[in-house]
């Protein structure tokens, strides 16, 4: 754990120093009335991460006292969220619906002390008597009933003597009080209603504030953390346990900002109406907020664990730029994911000098990516390309396939165009085309200059694929209702093309579709037959106000608006230089390429840092990514490019891993301290030694024999699951290629 810590966790260690506390015991309390979305992710995030990172513990606990609206599906929805993100709660699901019995004993002893009545004012006199910010209220002559009529009402309430709204029970406090939750707030409230746990046994039920408070503390909760929308209603909370005279320790509740993301609604009530209203295909539809729509997406507990770590825990209210999600699931994925091909608009290529067919070698990852692994690609005489990789009639500045300009196929040859054949409409319908026979990838003596390449696959041997594309579903960063709805967040493409290694690989393994994005095999509809792809997040971040010229952005985020409606904006002539000499010279891939000969401020420090340190390709990472962010950011840099290269120094040595090395770079932007003295100071030392980290293996392969049986039963994805979870363990600092072959050592 970081030493930084968050307000919530020093309260913590200030209540277990203390010794208010023996243990810390926390609860995720939401009510099962829809399914859970990212800001729950952060509630969960905090939640059960404080109670691990004090061994203590953390009950799931539904919040079930509105039969009304909730459903058992919401409640698996609501374990499954939790699961998912890689949590365990305490030894059951808890519900409040087990203590109404308990819940109802307290209302009694309220009334009997006096401290709570029935009302028989309507809903409207209520709030009519309730006051104003800056008038009191006034109390209800109904306040004046005697405790044996109160108490004799109560129990008719729970008979079911009355119709809803007839009664209420409210507690008696001031009527006049500055907190507008403190004017007599109600208890209980009569419902006739079919509850999903206790059947048709109760008809009167428990408000929020009163049952909060009282499951807490039947459960022993220390630390009951909710957000900020509740902190009025703290004072209830107090109110009513320390009425009650409720026995030490008891719990106090602790607010934190909620989540709040441009682009995106997390009200209950308008993700409830796009899903009646079939705005979508439902809850895990892969355009909503919710974890099941995240996951069905492709998204990672580790991307969305990352993101919610990222954004803090605070005491105000403030809005998250979506762009930070999508960059998690960026950074997540670009390290682990093969990088395979995908036509998504085919253009039929015939190849005519070319006979037979063949396989070629081609490696899953580029060599800036610390993995391995390949596939055979067919090559044949009939390929696919995309559509707009061939243009007639191109602009100066297009690099790709013309009559009179050759391109390379990736892994493959040089191609050239011979003849373009049309429909009757005058419509390209394909190419015929030349291949250079010595200019192989990585054998190549043909002497012929390309300056791109481009994706394809072989005509014979893709599958055909179903591709769907997904955008923003809301067109404004502040969405209210309906008419905000973006009309092309779904595209759906029925006739893509993917290469054979796509097909034959287990279907919940994630891929780069090259140039395209990162791509997920839908969970529900995908079949060896008919495969569907959802597209998780673009390969660089492409979504623009279209009202926002280029020219107005500031230089150091240039090159995030590089890309405006699928339009690549012409480099100049000089950042076409650096872009040579990064690929061709330096080694660097496109994307990374692009992104720092587009920006003159990035291109100018990642010069600066190779002065200090020869590794281009892991300066470039570091610098078009994180150095980048703290650019955009328009801030004065609390580091220089010489400590730049000193953080990269320290990883090419082994020294510390990446995951490690992101930690010290956010302390450098934050503190501008050394990063060898970061990492002295906090023993962040990667852990390469095989006798350190055997202990942690063992560990984790004890505790998941299921996982274990699994792995030997044949599925080999669980491979990634035990290597995750050992570096998750170490706190990040064991070295992932030692990792890698102990743990492959251990499952024979």
């Amino acid at each position: 754990m970081s030493e930084s810590k968050d307000f919530l966790r020093l309260k913590v260690e200030e209540d277990l120093k203390s010794g208010k506390y023996k243990e810390v015991i926390t609860r995720f309390p939401p009510e099962p009335n829809g399914f859970p979305h990212i800001g729950h992710a952060k509630s969960i995030c905090i939640n059960f991460g404080i109670a691990r990172d004090y061994k203590g513990h953390c009950n799931l606990r539904m919040d079930d006292t509105n039969p009304t609206t909730e459903d058992m599906r919401y409640v698996e929805a609501l374990k499954d969220a939790v699961t998912w993100l890689g949590f365990e709660w305490a030894d059951k699901v808890y519900f409040a619906s087990d203590y109404f019995p308990k819940i109802y004993d307290y209302a009694v002893q309220l009334i009997k002390m006096g401290k709570a009545y029935v009302d028989s004012l309507n809903e409207e006199e209520i709030r009519e008597y309730r006051g104003t910010v800056t008038e009191p209220g006034r109390r209800s002559k109904f306040a004046e009933r005697s405790i044996e009529e109160n108490l004799d009402l109560l129990e008719r309430m729970k008979k079911g003597e009355f119709k809803d709204g007839e009664h209420v029970l409210r507690a008696k406090i001031d009527m006049s009080a500055a907190n507008m939750k403190m004017r007599d707030p109600l208890l209980y409230r009569i419902r006739h209603a079919h509850h999903f746990r206790t059947k048709d046994e109760w008809c009167i039920y428990p408000m929020y504030d009163f049952a909060h408070c009282l499951s807490d503390y039947i459960e022993g909760v220390t630390h009951s953390i909710c957000t900020l929308e509740f902190e009025n209603n703290r004072d209830i909370y107090d109110w009513v346990l320390d009425e009650l005279e409720l026995k030490l320790p008891r719990p106090y509740q602790h607010e934190f900002a909620r989540l709040g993301m441009n682009y995106t609604v997390m009200s209950k009530r308008k993700l409830l109406e796009l899903v009646n209203g079939n705005y979508v295909s439902g809850w895990d539809d892969p355009r909503l907020p919710t974890i099941a729509g995240y996951k069905r997406r492709g998204y990672t507990p580790e991307s969305i664990i990352n993101f919610c770590d990222q954004i803090g825990i605070a005491k105000a209210n403030s809005m998250v730029d979506v762009a930070q999600l999508e960059f998690c699931i960026r950074d997540d994925l670009n390290p682990k994911v093969p990088r395979v091909m995908c036509v998504l608009e085919p253009l039929k290529v015939t190849i005519e000098n070319y006979e037979g067919e063949e396989e070629i070698d081609a490696s899953y990852y580029p060599h800036d990516v610390p993995k391995e692994g390949s596939r055979k690609l067919p090559f044949s005489r009939e390929i696919y390309i995309e559509r707009d990789d061939f243009m007639e009639n191109p602009p100066a500045d297009y690099y790709r396939l013309t009559p009179s300009q050759s391109v390379r196929l990736k892994h493959a040859y040089i191609l050239t165009c011979k003849e373009v054949v049309k429909d009757a409409n005058g419509t390209i319908i394909e190419i015929k085309a030349e291949y250079h026979p010595d200019s192989k990838s990585g054998s190549d003596t043909s002497g012929i200059k390309t300056k791109s390449a481009i994706h394809w696959v072989s005509a014979k041997h893709a599958k055909q694929a179903e591709v769907r594309l997904y955008e923003r579903l809301y067109k404004i960063d502040a969405p209210e209702g309906l008419e905000d709805l973006n009309p092309d967040s779904l595209h759906v493409i029925k006739n893509a093309f993917v290469e054979p290694a796509v097909i034959s690989e287990k279907p919940d393994v994630r891929f780069q579709f090259e140039r395209q994005g990162y791509f997920y095999a839908d969970p529900i509809d995908y079949t060896d037959e008919k495969p569907v792809f959802n597209k998780i997040v673009g390969l660089k971040e492409s979504w623009s106000k279209k009202a926002e010229a280029t020219e107005n952005a500031p230089k150091s985020v240039a090159h995030k608006v590089a890309h405006v409606e699928g339009e690549v904006v012409p480099m100049s002539e000089a950042e076409k230089a650096l872009f040579e000499k990064y690929t061709k010279v330096l080694g660097l891939n496109s994307e990374i390429a692009n992104t720092l000969a587009r920006d003159e401020q990035l291109a100018h420090f990642y010069e600066e840092t190779l002065l200090h340190v020869n590794s281009p390709v892991s300066v470039a990472n570091i610098v078009a990514n994180e150095v980048a962010r703290e650019f955009k950011q328009e801030m004065e840099l609390k580091f220089s490019a010489k400590e730049i290269a000193e953080l990269v120094a320290m990883m090419d040595e082994g020294t510390i891993s990446n995951k490690i090395a992101k930690q010290v770079f956010e302390e450098m932007a934050k503190t501008g301290e050394n990063p060898k003295t970061i990492v002295e100071a906090k023993g962040l030392t990667q852990i390469s030694d095989p006798e350190k980290l055997k202990p942690l293996i063992d560990e984790v392969i004890a505790k998941n024999p299921e996982n274990v049986a699994k792995f030997k039963a044949g599925n080999t994805n669980l491979f990634s699951f035990f290597v995750g979870q050992v570096l998750k363990n170490s706190g990040g600092k064991a070295n992932p290629s030692v990792v890698n072959a102990l743990v492959a050592e251990k499952l024979k």
